[in-house]
């Protein structure tokens, strides 16, 4: 069983909220735009990080993160883009590597927009967890946290960080 935390659009911005809930996972996942490398040092001290490069990424964090990230936690293959779009209005990107080999669980940030929805046609959940961050158009700050457990993707919490003050 991994505990997960999924995050996007940090902006530059971490707070001491956001490491809390950073202590209690096994594993943090970042959607993009990570915004400096202070926010990746922060989350990397405290437990693994993965994640993908966003569009306000400098050429340091775009070195370190990869556009596509595709991986397995347990038995759950994992596909995450920054711009990845949603289900029915998918980037053309995200098209190709969804009807190359469809993952179980499809992450991406980008919009702010905390958004769950479960993809009937590419038998695929797709997870957006808003932004934590405190740049952008978003009313309330969010992210998520879940579980996998061997095939299995549970637990589904939304974090509500307070209002982008």
């Amino acid at each position: 069983m991994t505990k997960i935390l999924l995050l996007s659009d940090s902006h530059s911005y971490i707070d001491d909220r956001i490491l809390e809930y950073a202590k209690q996972a096994d594993e943090i996942w970042h959607g993009g735009d990570f915004g400096s490398m202070e926010v990746i040092e922060q989350l990397e001290k405290i437990k693994s990080l993965k994640g993908v490069y966003g569009n306000i990424d400098n050429a340091k964090i775009r070195s370190e993160f990869p556009e596509v990230n595709r991986f397995f936690c347990e038995k759950v293959e994992v596909l995450m883009i920054h711009i990845g779009g949603y289900p029915g209005k998918y980037t053309p990107l995200a098209n190709k590597e969804i009807n190359e080999k469809a993952p179980k669980l499809f992450i991406s940030g980008h919009s702010h927009i905390l958004k769950v929805m479960f993809d009937q046609k590419n038998n695929l959940l797709h997870l957006n967890p808003g932004a934590c961050g405190k740049q952008g158009w978003h009313k309330m700050r969010t992210m998520m946290r879940f579980v996998i457990d061997g095939e299995e993707i549970k637990n589904l919490e939304i974090i509500e960080l307070g209002p982008k003050v």
